[in-house]
C-alpha cells in the first residue's frame, strides 16, 4: 500500500467516526429537546423546545454531518458508504438505553449484533 493510500484510508476512517459520533449526538440533542415532561403542548411545546440548547445542538450536529457526509462519500462508493454509516443505528440504540433508559429487547439486541455483523462484512470486504 503506498503512502498516499494509507493516508485516504486514515481519512475514510476519521470521516466515519466522526459522522457517527456527530449523528449520534444530533440524535441523542433531539431526543433531549424532545423529550422534556415541561415542554407542554402544540405551539407551547415547540416555543419550549426552539429555546432549549440541546435544539440547536442537533440541528448544527446535523449541519456539520452533513458535510463530513458529502467528504465522506466522495471517497467510497455509495453503495459501501451507506451501508457502513448505518452503525450509527446501533450507537443511538445503545446511547438511547444509557442516555434515557430506552429498553433493549432481545429483538432489539439481535438486530445490533446483525447491524454491526453487516458493517464489520463491509469494512473488511471493502
Amino acid at each position: 500500500m503506498s503512502p498516499a493510500a494509507g493516508s485516504i484510508s486514515t481519512l475514510v476512517a476519521s470521516l466515519w467516526l466522526l459522522n457517527v459520533v456527530l449523528d449520534t449526538g444530533g440524535q441523542l440533542a433531539f431526543k433531549a429537546a424532545a423529550g422534556d415532561p415541561h415542554a407542554g403542548d402544540g405551539l407551547a411545546r415547540w416555543k419550549h423546545m426552539a429555546a432549549r440548547p440541546w435544539l440547536w445542538f442537533g440541528v448544527a450536529s446535523y449541519v456539520i454531518e452533513f458535510l463530513v457526509w458529502i467528504a465522506f462519500l466522495s471517497l467510497v462508493p455509495l453503495s459501501e458508504g451507506v451501508l457502513l454509516g448505518s452503525i450509527n443505528i446501533v450507537a443511538i440504540m445503545i446511547a438511547g438505553r444509557f442516555l434515557f433508559g430506552e429498553k433493549l429487547t432481545r429483538m432489539r439486541v439481535l438486530g445490533i449484533l446483525l447491524v454491526t455483523l453487516g458493517v464489520v462484512i463491509v469494512g473488511v470486504a471493502g
